[in-house]
């Protein structure tokens, strides 16, 4: 919740989660939404899989109002405890996942479902094989069955009994239902009628046949639904878990202890003890504790945790590390920048959390259908068994058919069908790189058909690079770029900067300029090992206009550069041109696979960018993108009016970008991805955000929301599917009650089965490791 000591305005909310418990379907949430939602001023969505209630309401409302009025619904409901950060003694993920198998619910569970098919297994073996039936195996039956029904499915009657109370009905009122009456009426069977005589047997029918209801038992299908169902609940409540392992994992990643330097001396603490300001040790194999600058040591970072890139990352002093990377080599000292909640992985975490949270629309009108569907079933199982008993059927047939009808009915599965699919899919892009924001952004990645891609920092690099070296007749390449490398290392200039990196790779150590002189717009000039080195524009080295350099292939390489937007300095010593430098902002590596994988996806890639048309038509050129599909010379403010063009030509538009004069292009396009590498203002603005700056993440986060609705869409046919050709063939009488709670059972299982399938989905084939 948001708390303050400042005056709130008028109208400000508060966000707040409840833990919601004792929910045993989809039904279940619906209520609880519901009476949430009837409270002044409140808005709140009850999430079945996670379990949870995201509620806003007004700025200083008492959540112990939302609490009461939940469990005046019949549920229990707590806020859960503020997210910590793990202390040097917390457990690790081995012991979190053991007591997680331990909780109370799940061992409960898990017990009373054992005892269940110990005992339920031979009344079934009974009743389906007559051949065995031996003198008094009806009573036999009774004694291992009733521990069934009362015993084990006590949760279930409870619960019904709990919702009666309130005038709902849920899926367990139907379950409850169904088994008391295949007890109750076998129990007069047995005692009143005359399936209790010696010698008694029946046989076994898929099918319901007319028959004498006072020598029929039901114990095979009391004792063998229950089984069933806690068999699925069991199954449900395991996947439910592992759909939410993604998360789980993520906010494991942290550090547990630190290495601190505090007055002098090192200490290890606990990772919740570090402030801002603490500088703190991270030696080769250890994670970096939190989120930091690098102020001492240079080494390989492994950041795959986090962005799904097995390349480490190269820092030194200056750069940003995030907290839960591994330092793969040299020894850092690291300067504490944000701890908490504010660290990069507590807010990955976060956003994983709120798009788990969230709903689709076509899980809205699923929970619609649910809300209405078990008093609908129980409708229709009464006018069953009065339509078989109008029929001229006997009772016996009568209630055959409406138990089945009541049992075989499942709005579970339309209750799992988007949540678990999200739990999945969400966690899953967490592990990639990718963060979706809300469900709402997977239909949006549908009808997208146009992606428009912002040029500096997201195809390119960003920063300026050494593009080219050109050099005279008999020149040394290597001297050349030690000499100028040398000489610009004197300046702060984005080109000089370039220049100096790209010759330190090349050449090594550089020397330093005994003398260094700015010529303002034309260039630099000083003494570098006794030679005075001229770089900048052709007239400071004293050849004249660019089209008057002597030398062929230099004149060359100026004009070129010229044609093409980058920028070119002419390096000379001793009066006369040695060679050309070209600086340009580089093309990412990976950026040409990405815009075929956009394709590929049935997407138009449109580079959009203030540059030079020159410019932009060069990046085009290496990464793919038609010259037609070019917007060059678009000021920051007028990005908006590009995409909002493309808009109206009737167009779907997904926009990536990363800087701050993106943000308002990313909110005004259908569907916004944020390169993770960029500002938080276009963060955001987006609705994916990818943690790497690897442009392919924005192609593996279209695949991954696609297929995320996919798999939600196929779990909805299924649901709907199920329940429209179930129930009539139960209500027809062409399904035995106990093979109806199999198939109910399985319909669950089935839906989060096909959920999980989403662990298995991988990033393009170029990326590796963590993305893998």
């Amino acid at each position: 919740m948001t708390t303050s000591t400042e005056p709130r305005a008028a109208g400000a909310t508060d966000d707040l989660e409840l833990v919601i418990g004792g929910m045993t379907c989809a039904s279940c949430a619906m209520r609880v939404e519901k009476k949430l939602n009837r409270l002044d001023g409140v808005e709140a969505s009850v999430n079945y899989a996670t379990e949870k209630a995201r509620v806003r309401v007004p700025a200083g409302y008492d959540p112990a109002d939302l609490v009461a009025v939940v469990e005046k619904t019949g549920y229990s409901a707590t806020l859960p405890p503020p997210p910590a950060t793990p202390r040097s003694d917390a457990p690790g993920a081995d012991a979190t996942d053991a007591a997680r198998d331990d909780d109370p619910e799940l061992r409960s569970l898990r017990q009373r479902l054992v005892a269940s098919a110990v005992l339920s297994v031979p009344v079934v073996v009974l009743a389906m094989v007559p051949p065995w039936q031996f003198d008094h195996w009806q009573w036999l039956s009774l004694a291992l069955a009733w521990p069934v029904v009362v015993w084990a499915a006590w949760p279930l009657h409870r619960a019904a009994w709990t919702n009666l109370r309130h005038g709902a009905a849920t899926m367990d009122t139907l379950v409850s239902v169904g088994t008391l009456a295949a007890l109750g009426w076998s129990l007069y069977a047995l005692f009143w009628g005359t399936a209790g005589v010696t010698g008694m047997t029946h046989p076994f029918e898929l099918s319901i046949s007319p028959g004498d209801g006072s020598g029929h038992l039901y114990l095979e299908v009391a004792a063998g639904v229950t089984t069933f169902v806690l068999l699925g609940r069991y199954v449900e409540k395991r996947s439910k878990r592992e759909a939410g392992a993604a998360l789980r994992a993520l906010l494991e990643m942290g550090a547990k202890e630190v290495t601190v330097r505090r007055g002098g001396a090192e200490t290890t603490v606990g990772v919740d003890e570090l402030v801002v300001g603490d500088e703190f040790v991270v030696r080769p194999g250890e994670k970096i504790a939190t989120d930091g600058v690098v102020v001492e040591g240079a080494s390989a970072v492994d950041v795959s945790m986090l962005t799904g890139e097995s390349v480490p990352v190269e820092v030194a002093v200056g750069d940003e590390v995030v907290g839960a990377c591994v330092n793969a080599s040299g020894r850092l000292v690291v300067r504490v920048t944000r701890v908490g909640a504010d660290t990069q992985l507590a807010q990955m975490a976060r956003l994983v959390e709120d798009a788990q949270s969230g709903k689709a629309e076509v899980q809205r009108l699923a929970d619609r259908v649910a809300g209405v569907f078990v008093p609908v079933v129980l409708v229709v199982a009464v006018a069953t068994l009065g339509a078989w008993l109008g029929g001229g059927f006997g009772i016996d047939a009568a209630f055959t058919a409406a138990v089945a009808v009541l049992i075989i009915a499942c709005p579970c599965a339309l209750g799992l069908a988007t949540p678990t699919a999200l739990l999945v899919g969400t966690g899953r892009g967490a592990q990639l790189g990718i963060l979706i924001k809300g469900p709402e952004v997977l239909e949006s990645t549908r009808r997208v058909d146009v992606v428009v891609l912002d040029k500096t920092g997201t195809v390119t690099t960003g920063a300026m690079a050494l593009a080219e070296t050109v050099v005279a007749t008999g020149v040394d390449r290597a001297e050349l770029l030690r000499l100028a490398g040398a000489l610009e290392s004197a300046s702060e200039h984005p080109v000089a900067r370039a220049i100096t990196a790209g010759a330190a790779a090349e050449v090594g150590a550089l020397p330093s300029p005994s003398s260094f002189v700015n010529v303002a717009g034309h260039g630099v000039r000083g003494e570098v090992e006794g030679r005075s080195v001229v770089v900048g524009r052709p007239g400071l080295v004293g050849d004249g206009p660019a089209d008057e350099l002597r030398d062929d292939a230099l004149a060359a390489a100026w004009r070129e550069a010229a044609s093409q937007g980058r920028t070119a300095v002419v390096v000379g010593w001793d009066g006369a041109a040695r060679g050309v430098l070209v600086v340009a902002d580089e093309v990412k590596p990976t950026s040409a696979a990405a815009v075929r994988e956009l394709r590929d996806l049935g997407l138009r890639p449109v580079l959009l960018t203030g540059d030079a048309r020159a410019v932009a038509e060069r990046v085009a050129a290496e990464v793919g993108i038609d010259p037609a599909d070019v917007l060059a010379d678009v000021l920051p403010e007028d990005k908006v009016a590009a995409v909002r063009r493309l808009q109206d030509e009737g167009h779907a538009v997904a926009m990536v970008g990363d800087g701050v004069n993106d943000a308002a292009a990313l909110a005004q396009a259908d569907l916004g991805l944020a390169m993770g590498t960029g500002t938080d203002v276009a963060i955001e603005a987006s609705d994916l955000t990818l943690v790497r700056g690897d442009l392919r993440a924005a192609a593996d986060a279209v695949r991954l929301a696609r297929r995320t609705l996919g798999t939600i869409r196929g779990n909805l046919f299924w649901a709907f599917g199920y329940n429209v050709a179930a129930i009539p063939l139960a209500a027809l009488g062409l399904l035995n009650p106990m093979l109806a709670g199999a198939a109910m059972a399985f319909s669950s299982v089935f839906v989060v089965g096909n959920s999980l399938r989403l662990r298995s989905f991988r990033g393009s084939e170029n990326t590796t490791g963590g993305a893998r």
